[in-house]
């Protein structure tokens, strides 16, 4: 049992994304989709790292039952389609879907498309932004001679 206040895991580089899966339902084993609620013991939200290759489409146009969703688009473009209308999608695009809007997405480009989705229940907000922070008092200091770009 972590005992812990935060988690940590590692999701491997950009370009090792597409090799994570999920079994869904009736269509079998899915790449490039890992939902890190487990992983992270999330409560609040789902969040999962996703990568298509070029040509791929999800294979589902789905909705949902109760959560919205942000997909932040990190690498590549795309195209998603959101109750029929189409929307372009690269580096740098966030979208946010209510729940019963069908969705569905593809990389329709020649590098991967790599991107993050969040879910959480629609209406479920209460406090955000600086809102929520709690200032700490007390400087703050870091172990000396580690570098992040060393191990």
């Amino acid at each position: 049992m972590n005992t812990k206040p935060f988690s940590t895991f590692e999701t491997g580089s950009l370009a090792d994304w597409v090799n994570h899966s999920v079994e869904l339902p009736g269509l079998g084993k899915i790449p490039g989709k890992l939902f890190l609620k487990e992983h992270l013991g999330l409560t609040g939200c789902e969040i999962s790292i996703n990568a298509l290759q070029p040509g791929e489409v999800w294979p589902v146009n789905h909705t949902h039952q109760e959560n919205e969703e942000i997909y932040f688009f990190i690498h590549g473009s795309g195209q998603m389609q959101v109750d029929g209308e189409t929307l372009d999608v690269r580096e740098g695009s966030v979208v946010r879907i209510n729940p019963s809007a069908a969705r569905v997405w593809r990389n329709n480009s020649t590098q991967m498309l790599v991107y993050l989705v969040i879910q959480m229940r629609a209406g479920s907000l209460r406090q955000y932004g600086l809102g929520d922070g709690v200032l700490v008092p007390g400087t703050v200091t870091w172990p000396a001679g580690k570098r992040p770009d060393k191990v």
